[in-house]
Order: C-alpha cells, then sequence, then structure tokens
C-alpha cells in the first residue's frame, strides 16, 4: 500500500473516526440501562418539579456519559476536516449501529443450547449465592434479550436525534467559526454543542416516548429539561478537553499542516 495513505491527516481522520463511531455505538448499547447519578454520586435525590411534574431527579441514562464526548469528537473532527469529515462520521455511525442492532436481534432469537439458560448458576459453589442469583437472574437467555433488545422505537428516536444534532453542531459551529476565525475556540465548540444537544435531548424523547409509548408532552419536555441540565454542565465541564485535544493535535500535525487543514475544513 502506498504510503500516502498513511499521511498524517488520514491517521488522523482514522483515530478520531475510530473513536468517534466506537463511542456513538457504545452509547447505544450502554444506554437501556437508567442510573441515579445523585445516589452514584452518594448524595440525595433533588426531587425536582419542573413544568408540574413531581419527583424528576437526575435518572439518567447510562448513554449520557458517553454522547458528550461523540459532540466533543464533532468539534475536533470539524475543526480539522470540516462539514464533509462530520458527515461521513455520522453516517458511518448511523450504518454501523443499524449493523450491530440488526446482529444483536438475530442473536436474540437464536435457540439456546440446553445448558446455557442457567450456565451462569453452574460456577458458582456456595449454595446461598447460587440461590441469590437464580433468584435475580433466573434465565440468562431472557436476561440477555431484555437487555439488548431495546425498543425500536428508541433506537430509532436516538438515531434520528443524533444525526439531527450532528448536522446543527456543524452548522452553529462553522457559523460561528467565521464571525470569530481562529479566536475563542470555546465559543464555537462548547456554544454549538450546547445547541445541539439541546435538541437533541427533546428530540430523542419525543420520537421514543411521546409517539412511541404514549408519554404526555409535558412528561417529554420536563424530563428533557433534566437530561439538558446535566448535558449542559458537563458541556461547560468538557471546555478544556477540547483545547487539549487541539493543542496535541497541532503538535502532531505540525503548525504549518495544522492551519491549513483549518482553513480548508472552514471552505
Amino acid at each position: 500500500m502506498s504510503s500516502r495513505a498513511f499521511t498524517k491527516p488520514n491517521l488522523l481522520f482514522i483515530i478520531l473516526g475510530g473513536f468517534f463511531v466506537t463511542n456513538a455505538l457504545m452509547a447505544e448499547f450502554v444506554g437501556v440501562k437508567i442510573f441515579s447519578l445523585e445516589k452514584t454520586l452518594g448524595l440525595e435525590p433533588v426531587n425536582w418539579t419542573i413544568l408540574g411534574v413531581d419527583g424528576l431527579g437526575l435518572n439518567l441514562t447510562t448513554g449520557v456519559l458517553i454522547w458528550p464526548v461523540v459532540f466533543v469528537l464533532t468539534d475536533v473532527v470539524n475543526e480539522y476536516f470540516g462539514k464533509k469529515g462530520v458527515q461521513i462520521l455520522s453516517f458511518m455511525a448511523v450504518g454501523m449501529i443499524i449493523y450491530a442492532f440488526f446482529i444483536v436481534y438475530v442473536a436474540i432469537d437464536l435457540i439456546p443450547a440446553d445448558f446455557w439458560p442457567t450456565s451462569h448458576l453452574s460456577v458458582i459453589t456456595d449454595e446461598m449465592q447460587k440461590q441469590e442469583l437464580a433468584k435475580d437472574v433466573g434465565n440468562y437467555n431472557k436476561a440477555f434479550g431484555l437487555v439488548f433488545g431495546q425498543g425500536l422505537w428508541i433506537i430509532f428516536g436516538s438515531l434520528v436525534a443524533f444525526l439531527i444534532g450532528q448536522f446543527i453542531d456543524v452548522m452553529v459551529f462553522q457559523r460561528i467559526k467565521r464571525w470569530t476565525g481562529e479566536r475563542q475556540v470555546w465559543l464555537r465548540a462548547t456554544g454549538s454543542t450546547l445547541i445541539s444537544q439541546f435538541i437533541d435531548s427533546f428530540v430523542v424523547l419525543f420520537i421514543a416516548f411521546y409517539v412511541g409509548a404514549g408519554w404526555s408532552m409535558v412528561m417529554v419536555l420536563a424530563i428533557g429539561l433534566v437530561n439538558y441540565i446535566y448535558k449542559f454542565v458537563v458541556a461547560i465541564v468538557l471546555t478544556p478537553v477540547i483545547y487539549l485535544a487541539h493543542d496535541i493535535i497541532d503538535r502532531y500535525l505540525g503548525e504549518e499542516l495544522a492551519e491549513s487543514m483549518k482553513k480548508e475544513a472552514l471552505e
């Protein structure tokens, strides 16, 4: 293979793309678990009341831990490879997610070996532990289906929200960069993320739960606001990471090549 295929820009795009697609894919799979942020941090639940909906706390999908990383990577790719680079990775991520879920649904429908549904119990020698595990996870095959067999509306909603969020992020990022030039990296990176995450938070809930599960619009808006509060804070916290990523990449590419790629990306 020609050495031209392994130029610094190409290798950078491959590395960023690998992290981008992997994070997007993992966010979809681990997103089925809902966790309490307050309890995880050892705090009391906040029990907010928003739009008349009581008892709202920071109960979030595990995927929200990863999605902010995807949007940071979006801004980095946008900085050096422009709108086209983000589009390629976004469609690649969606394609890989659809492919992965197709394989998972095929795996769920496969008839398990006779021993497999209880194979998790055979390695436990303590009878009390075995009984507790059998009570919690009686049938390994059913547990497999429950964990990986997410509802189609949730999958569809998250993919649509992801694509809309990505394109809005790119548009806002490039608009701000044309206004500010190379200055104020934080403004275009964090600003575009805050706007795209706001829309992403409500689109996925609207499709998955208002359309798919029959939730009220008030419930969707209230939970969407709670999710966005978390995403807003995380986007601000991750701002220094964007500067660190820029510094590492500029050092890797060299000042002249880095500046050339940024100008070309904006065009």
